[in-house]
This record gives C-alpha cells, sequence and structure tokens, in this order.
C-alpha cells in the first residue's frame, strides 16, 4: 500500500507533501487537482480480465488446498472505514464473507469467539480479546502451515486498534472456514503494513514508520535524507517485538521470507529496493532495484515476484479520492531471483482494465493482481507474462 507512488520531474515538494497527506487521507488542500480519470470500465483487454466486485482488494493468499483466494479487502490506513477477509474462487466466481461474517455469527462462520474459553491453548498474547468486528480493517495478510499441520492465516487491522489478528483456516466439503484463534496489539507506535507467518508461529512485521510521526515531515526527509524511519519486526511469544537488525528502510512494505526461513525479503517503498536480510547475522546481503516495490509472492519456479508502482502525480491523486472504478496508474510486475537477486519485467501495463497494482498471486497457471484503490481483481494471461530481454 503506497503513500503516494508519484515521481514527477518537478516540484518535489508539492510531491512529496502529497505523499504525506495521501497517507492520512487528507485531500482538502488540493481538491481541485483531479489527476487521470478512474477506469470505469470492466471489460477484459490487453490479456487482463477483471472481477469488479471487491472493495480494495489489497493483499491476496491461496487457500490451503488451492481451491480459493482469500482476499484482504482493506478500508484505510486510519481504520475509519470497514473492510473484511473473504474467500473467492476463480472457477465459479463466487465470493463468501469469512470475517466479519454477514449471516449467523459464529465460530464456525467466521466470526470472533467472545468467549474467554475459546482462547484456552490459543495464539498470540492469551489476554487480546476478539477484534471489534464493525470496524475491522484488514491490510497485509499471510497464510502458513504450522508445526503442528493447523494453517494460520495473519492479518494486520487497522479498524478499532491497530493488531495482529490470527486465524485458524479450514478448507473442506469445497468451503473455506475462519475461526479466530487471538490476536497480538501492537506496540505504542506500531503502524503496519506487511506480515509473513513462521512454522513455529512466530511472525515477522513491516513498520512503515512511527504511527504518531507527522506525516508530511517524515515523508520530506523519507524523500530528501538517508532518513529510514521503517523497518522490521520480530515477534515471539516470549520477547514479544523485537526490532530487527539490518532491516532499516525509507518506508517499510512488503516481506516474505525463505523456505528456510533464515533470509526476509524487505521491500523499502521510498528506497526503490527490495533488500535480502540473514535474519541469523542481521546483514544484509543484497538488493535489488525496483520502483516503489509494494507487495511480494513466490511464485512456482521460485522467483519473488513483486507488484512495482510508476505513477504521475496526477494520475495518483485520483486514486486517493476513488469512488467508483478503478485506480488507472502504471505497474509492473517484476520477477527477482532470491539468491543473485537479478530483475526481469513480466508485465508493465497502465489503464483499462486495472491499474496500481499492489500483489502478484500465482494461482493455477495464471497470476491474479489486487490493489489498494479500485472495485476489482484481475487475472493476467500466462502468455502476456513474458520477461524483458
Amino acid at each position: 500500500m503506497p503513500i503516494e507512488p508519484a515521481r514527477p520531474a518537478s516540484k518535489p515538494g508539492l510531491r512529496t507533501l502529497w505523499r504525506g497527506c495521501a497517507m492520512i487521507g487528507v485531500l482538502g488542500a488540493l481538491a481541485g487537482c483531479s489527476g487521470a480519470a478512474p477506469i470505469l470500465t470492466c471489460e477484459p483487454g490487453g490479456g487482463i480480465t477483471p472481477d469488479c466486485r471487491f472493495q480494495n482488494p489489497e493483499d491476496l493468499v491461496a487457500s490451503p488446498a488451492g481451491g480459493f483466494i482469500l482476499v484482504s479487502q482493506f478500508g484505510d490506513l486510519a481504520g475509519g472505514r470497514a473492510g473484511s477477509l473473504v474467500a473467492y474462487d476463480p472457477d465459479s466466481g463466487a465470493i463468501e464473507p469469512l470475517f466479519p461474517h454477514t449471516g449467523n455469527l459464529s465460530a464456525d462462520a467466521g466470526e470472533a469467539v467472545a468467549d474467554p474459553a475459546s482462547q484456552v491453548g490459543g495464539w498470540g498474547d492469551v489476554n487480546c480479546a476478539p477484534p471489534p468486528s464493525e470496524s475491522f480493517s484488514p491490510h497485509g495478510i499471510d497464510i502458513e502451515r504450522l508445526d503442528d499441520g493447523t494453517h494460520a492465516l495473519y492479518v494486520i487491522n487497522h479498524g478499532g486498534r491497530e493488531s495482529i489478528e490470527m486465524f485458524e483456516v479450514v478448507e473442506q466439503d469445497a468451503r473455506v472456514r475462519l475461526t479466530w484463534r487471538g490476536c497480538v496489539i501492537a506496540p505504542a507506535h506500531g503502524y503496519f503494513n506487511d506480515l509473513v507467518v513462521l512454522r513455529n508461529g512466530d511472525f515477522w512485521v513491516s513498520q512503515m514508520f512511527p504511527r504518531d510521526a507527522n506525516v508530511i515531515w517524515t515523508a520530506l526527509r523519507m524523500q530528501f535524507s538517508g532518513y529510514s524511519p521503517g523497518y522490521a519486526y520480530h515477534w515471539t511469544p516470549a520477547a514479544g517485538f523485537t526490532r530487527m537488525a539490518g532491516t532499516d528502510v525509507k518506508f517499510a512494505n512488503g516481506v516474505e521470507k525463505s523456505a528456510d526461513e533464515r533470509y526476509l525479503y524487505l521491500n523499502s517503498y521510498f528506497g526503490n529496493e527490495v533488500v535480502k536480510i540473514d535474519t541469523q547475522t542481521g546483514a544484509r546481503t543484497g538488493s535489488a532495484s525496483v520502483s516503489s516495490p509494494d507487495n511480494l509472492a513466490w511464485s512456482p519456479t521460485g522467483e519473488l515476484l513483486v507488484a512495482s508502482h510508476h505513477a504521475s502525480i496526477a494520475d495518483s491523486l485520483g486514486c486517493q479520492g476513488l469512488e467508483a472504478g478503478s485506480c488507472g496508474f502504471r505497474f509492473q510486475v517484476v520477477a527477482i531471483d532470491p539468491d543473485t537477486l537479478a530483475t526481469r519485467v513480466l508485465l508493465d501495463h497502465e489503464g483499462p482494465p486495472m491499474g496500481a497494482a499492489t500483489v502478484a498471486l500465482p494461482f493455477g497457471d495464471q497470476i491474479y493482481l489486487g490493489t489498494f484503490a479500485g472495485d476489482r481483481i484481475a487475472r493476467v494471461s500466462a502468455a502476456l507474462l513474458q520477461p524483458t530481454p
């Protein structure tokens, strides 16, 4: 999720001001400035097929058995707009609410369980109460098969509180069910973006910058100096949140882990790079140059796929006030070799039927795109995903 990824050739002060304003949804001073018109049509084009029935589907993961895409329908960073988790079946087109659930409210249906007994043997902080479902606002999500065989979905929540919400995922009888199992409240200045679940139940999470910071001044410092207030935390039940060595970046965004859980891949959105950190030593082992990298996902061939933003200030301003359709600014899907950190551009797209992609999820033999500003998920034809020389 970007603050504002514009990179115009002039007026750098105005550009950075708007990065800060967009972060907290403030558009008043330049309300008369409209960017590119949103994409209001929902017709396939250029090898991309949209499904326009979503609310800001910012992050996507595959369900345990691979039958569904689990979707984080983003509200906003300030927690002022609610969102939800849903399960999407690309084959049938069915969309099923997972949390909050709109039908019968029970653990099996996906609603948080208020009975304290439901937390016995649970996850996270045993003193953490279920989330306020009416204000729930998910952001980054991750799913993992834990050492005990259960599947865990961890969710960054900005609604009502800054927290990590933990769900057990069961996929059976052609359905996905969530049971809320616990949570962890963020530290006092916590302001999270994305996370990755470790097999023992711990997690790594990206801290964008201090929640109580002056956003505009922070953005100016990131843009014009070496100021790097973003980093990653490691959370464990015993120690809580511990800042991870070697992770200082300019606006920490997407995160991923290596298969052996030794290396952390961390996106520096303002730094225009994906950095690789050895979590055993805290040393950076390299970086990949990528324009405004958002979320990361593993491909079946063992490459990291990152959604990369390229936008003018007009385009980005148009996205902030979006009320219908999709943001249209240019994005790329970039493949990164996890060992050499060499990059290949697989997709470079601007305009209909979708823009501003935040994640590129391999699912089946295709890739699905989500966005922080828009009403659609888009399927990309495999033939379109050709690496550049």
